[in-house]
């Protein structure tokens, strides 16, 4: 009998004779089915996959390429949003064309971009290389001070090499010209589209059975609004791509990347901190020297010639951070500005910041150790990033692009994770328009501060859901029978082997009470096949 004739046979109707491999990813997520929010989205685009379709079997416009195709749109949005900010008029002597900020064009039409200013500021167009090219203005005390690039190496220098193409660029007479700002601004934008698609690609094959949350990662409100804002969506692909590196059990190239990502955004070096915990936990040791001894040596790497050649210049961005104040957006600012908390002066606000910031990483790891199943990597990674935004003086509003792809691996529940991206992304409007001033129509103070306090609430309430998941790691949809930790990598499915002299209240509390196990004994070799027989859950 052929495989048509025993189709029919049992009721099957096909138009065309079935296919010999019939095989179907039926563990991978289907939100169109599972979550109600993305099953009525999806009656724009033809409705939910059907109940006998086969996934997984899609020659070209693979769930990857549909993702990469909705976050270059969302980019392109970005980047008109930011357009008004690149354009020109006759504002110079005899008519010359000139930067068209006038009126306060650059928050009235909430357009303001660091890459802009910056290119005058860190005296790029003047053709100067990084770190090696000072100048003098005055000081937060009214002093005189030196100033040199604020900004970590890597992004120092790729704002170097942007300017030298924009340079070049402008003096081909056949190419399409503007004035030179602009020009560097697109070159900045393009490379910076790209680091968010790399982004995008990483989380999604970070995700495991859930690729189509990555969606959100390419999607997300927060990347109309702050893609090109400033440099962070290059920290943010090192950081992806670092996580995963280890999800793919590459603990050195997770190293490397996770190096090169602190040499462009101290933030990715935290990560680090996660993986100590897990790999504590698990007895995995060796794999997170490795990572590392690799992430350190890369980093020291790409610093030290311009730590050795330029060490005042090297030193700037650790210096600026020291002397700073309390920005806008830091709880710090909307706490003095609620209940009339005393100014503090950069060096006490240092010290508080830091004594929080350990705090937070103790209660995280104390949480990662106690925990009644293994934390995910990423759970732990989102809490920590949190916490350091929470305690950090600086929150600038482009730095919850770094939460972005975290969150998304961390919590499994989409309506959630939109709610919290378009409230972080609504902080952009009081923000220009709290720096316009009332006199020119702005808005009071306390509006902005306002909108910085219903972001913080909504990014505790995600932490929440983290903490809630981690109690109650039955009540994660991400662990699903054989799936226990996507971007786990070697700490996937491993059982727990503390260390011997930890002390007791530094363990769960069922190994507590057994601490003489002849071996290594793991809470999720328990529930690791508890749900391989439901049905996901709903996000």
């Amino acid at each position: 009998m052929t495989v048509n004739e025993e189709a029919a046979h049992r009721g099957h109707i096909s138009p065309e004779p079935l296919a010999d491999d019939r095989r179907s990813v039926d563990w991978r997520d289907t939100p169109g089915r599972t979550d109600p929010m993305v099953s009525r989205l999806s009656a724009l685009v033809g409705g939910p996959v059907g109940r006998h379709a086969m996934l997984g079997r899609t020659r070209f416009f693979t769930p990857l390429r549909a993702m990469l195709l909705l976050a270059v749109v969302f980019l392109a949005l970005g980047w008109f949003g930011k357009a008004a900010c690149i354009q020109q008029a006759p504002l110079g002597p005899d008519g010359a064309l000139g930067l068209d900020w006038s009126n306060n064009r650059q928050y009235v039409a909430m357009c303001y971009s660091d890459i802009v200013p910056l290119y005058g500021a860190e005296r790029l167009n003047e053709g100067a290389f990084p770190y090696a090219t000072s100048w003098e203005e005055p000081g937060t005390d009214g002093q005189t001070q030196t100033r040199y690039m604020e900004y970590p190496v890597v992004a120092g220098l790729y704002q170097y090499v942007s300017m030298r193409v924009a340079k070049a660029w402008d003096s081909v007479s056949w190419l399409p010209g503007g004035l030179q700002v602009a020009i560097y601004f697109n070159v900045v934008a393009l490379v910076l589209a790209f680091a968010w698609l790399a982004t995008v690609w990483a989380t999604a094959m970070s995700a495991g059975r859930r690729v189509w949350d990555a969606a959100l990662v390419a999607a997300s409100p927060l990347v109309m609004v702050h893609a090109f804002t400033n440099f962070d969506a290059l920290a943010t692909a090192f950081a992806a791509g670092g996580l995963l590196a280890w999800a793919r059990r590459r603990p050195v190239l997770a190293g490397v990347l996770l190096g090169i990502g602190a040499a462009t955004k101290l933030y990715p070096l935290l990560l680090l901190g996660p993986l100590l915990v897990l790999c504590l936990r698990t007895g995995k040791m060796r794999a997170f020297f490795r990572t590392l001894g690799a992430a350190v040596g890369t980093w020291l790497a790409v610093n030290l010639p311009i730590m050795l050649l330029y060490p005042q210049g090297w030193y700037e961005f650790f210096r600026l951070n020291s002397d700073r104040g309390a920005d806008p957006d830091s709880i710090y600012n909307a706490l003095r500005s609620f209940v009339g908390w005393p100014d503090w002066s950069p060096s006490t606000l240092n010290v508080v910041s830091l004594l929080l910031f350990a705090t937070a990483c103790a209660a995280i790891g104390w949480l990662a150790l106690t925990a009644p199943r293994r934390p995910r990597l990423a759970q732990l990674c989102f809490l920590l990033v949190a916490a350091f935004l929470f305690t950090n003086k600086v929150w600038s509003p482009q730095y919850s692009l770094w939460l972005v792809p975290l969150a998304v691996l961390a919590i499994p529940h989409r309506r959630v994770l939109l709610a919290w991206m378009t409230v972080d992304a609504f902080v952009w409007v009081p923000r220009m328009f709290y720096y316009l001033g009332p006199d020119n129509k702005g808005v009071p103070e306390q509006w902005f501060t306002a909108t910085v306090v219903i972001r913080d609430i909504a990014v505790l309430a995600l932490c929440a859901v983290v903490l809630w998941q981690i109690r109650r790691p039955v009540d994660d949809p991400v662990r699903y029978g054989f799936i226990d930790d996507p971007v786990g990598g070697v700490l996937d499915q491993a059982p727990d082997a503390h260390p011997r002299r930890l002390p007791g209240w530094l363990k769960p509390a069922h190994q507590r009470a057994a601490p003489k196990a002849s071996r290594p004994v793991s809470f999720d070799s328990v529930s690791l096949h508890r749900r391989s027989a439901e049905a996901p859950r709903s996000s």
